[in-house]
């Protein structure tokens, strides 16, 4: 068996009494020593912390760059301006992801593409081997060299600006980037984040930079936060993870990209982009949607099944896997299921069991289901979201010190809090 890969920050993690298990390949934090529910609130209302430097970092640059993402990513990589990210997929040509991705534009002549730290090694062959079609590009692998870390929480603004030194912050704008310093240390921020937080940070540096920057964000304030509550939170968002909202279903067999509510901001049908990996089949993918959206079921065999959060209303906790019932017919299987906590409208602290999941395109939101668990059917609802929020960025000072949220999730709403449903990270 092949030694764990680690981070940079490994040692800081180990120091700070971190549960460390074993992420693809990487020896990486579950949880510190607060636990999973503690980091979750945490970043919900003030500020969390994140090691992410697991996750692949490419650079493509070269005459030839543009039209090489635009072949291989489902987005329009012309329409993104210097300064801003965008959310994109690797499509294969079937209409599958290889894996989602995001590609961020720091300068005029080179784009950095951040992939799953689980198909580092995949993507970075594939895209490798489709360099031979394009000789005036070339790529760089630069996950050892370049340290990733995220800083995501209603007071992420607020301390991240008691650090810089020199330089701005990116615009409020969901997917701005700018390049700042901090003493002598050169930073590149973006507003990304994979928590559903409207304020949320991530930070790209020298790896060698790193531990001074995460012991500094965590002196001012943050909370360290592990891949238990990265899940949770991305949950409650409502953010798709590859090997479970993409790839392959419990069955074996692949999701459609389109099955995901976020294909609408990752894949692009521009005449710019041509004849891409997949176009065809997203293509009638997304043609099949808009009837089904409207109550055509004419093409529901491009696109059987979608992915739709629930929440239970039974007791129990509903893991990916488990079948989902619509009445005496099986309907799908839950992607991804947990609990995560909230506080009610009395500012009490409560936990609630909700989850997403591949069911029939029919399905609506608010329409009754039940969940297998440990041969059990127990009472879901299909809902909208878990957790929403139509604000922009605002001054962190603005922002309450502790989110009130509903105590009963109506049967076509989920909770209004302060995540962001509708911008993927």
């Amino acid at each position: 068996m092949s030694e764990l890969l680690k981070t940079v920050l490994h040692e800081r993690h180990v120091a700070q009494g971190a549960t460390m298990v074993d992420f693809g390949g990487w020896h990486m934090p579950l949880q510190y020593r607060t636990g999973i529910v503690e980091e979750h609130l945490a970043t919900r209302k003030s500020a969390g912390l994140f090691d992410v430097s697991h996750m692949g970092r490419f650079i493509v640059r070269g005459a030839g760059a543009l039209h090489f993402l635009q072949h291989l990513l489902s987005n329009n990589a012309a329409a993104l301006d210097i300064g801003f990210a965008q959310y994109t997929k690797i499509p294969n040509d079937r209409g599958g992801a290889l894996d989602d991705a995001y590609l961020y534009r720091f300068t005029p002549d080179e784009y950095l593409l951040v992939v799953n730290a689980s198909n580092r090694e995949a993507d970075w062959r594939y895209l490798s081997q489709m360099l031979s079609l394009f000789p005036d590009v070339q790529m760089e692998e630069v996950s050892e060299s370049m340290a990733m870390i995220s800083l995501q929480g209603p007071r992420s603004q607020t301390i991240l600006e008691e650090v810089i030194t020199g330089g701005a912050l990116p615009r409020p704008l969901k997917n701005a980037l700018g390049t700042v310093t901090a003493g002598e240390r050169r930073i590149l921020v973006s507003r990304t984040g994979y928590t559903g937080e409207p304020l949320g940070f991530e930070c790209f540096l020298a790896a060698a930079d790193a531990p001074w920057l995460w012991d500094l964000l965590l002196e001012k304030g943050a909370a360290p936060v592990g891949l238990g509550a990265r899940d949770t939170l991305r949950l409650e968002a409502g953010l798709p993870l590859f090997g479970h909202e993409l790839g392959k279903d419990p069955t074996g067999a692949e999701i459609p990209i389109f099955a995901s509510s976020l294909a609408r901001f990752a894949v692009s049908f521009s005449p710019l982009k041509g004849a891409f990996v997949g176009r065809e089949p997203l293509a009638v993918q997304s043609a099949a949607l808009k009837k089904i959206q409207a109550g055509d079921y004419s093409s529901i065999g491009d696109l059987p099944r979608i992915i739709m959060p629930f929440a239970l209303r039974g007791r129990g906790i509903a893991r990916a896997g488990f079948r989902v019932f619509r009445g005496e017919n099986e309907v799908g299987f839950v992607t991804s299921g947990t609990m995560v906590p909230f506080w009610n409208a009395a500012g009490a602290r409560e936990m609630r069991a909700i989850g997403l999941m591949l069911v029939d395109s029919r399905l609506r939101r608010g329409d009754p289901v039940e969940i297998e668990i440990r041969g059990n059917r127990v009472e879901a609802v299909a809902v909208a979201y878990h957790l929403r929020s139509e604000k922009v960025p605002v001054p962190p000072e603005t922002v309450q010190a502790k989110p009130v949220l509903e105590a009963v999730i109506p049967a076509e709403e989920g909770i209004q809090g302060s995540g962001c449903r509708i911008c993927p990270a």
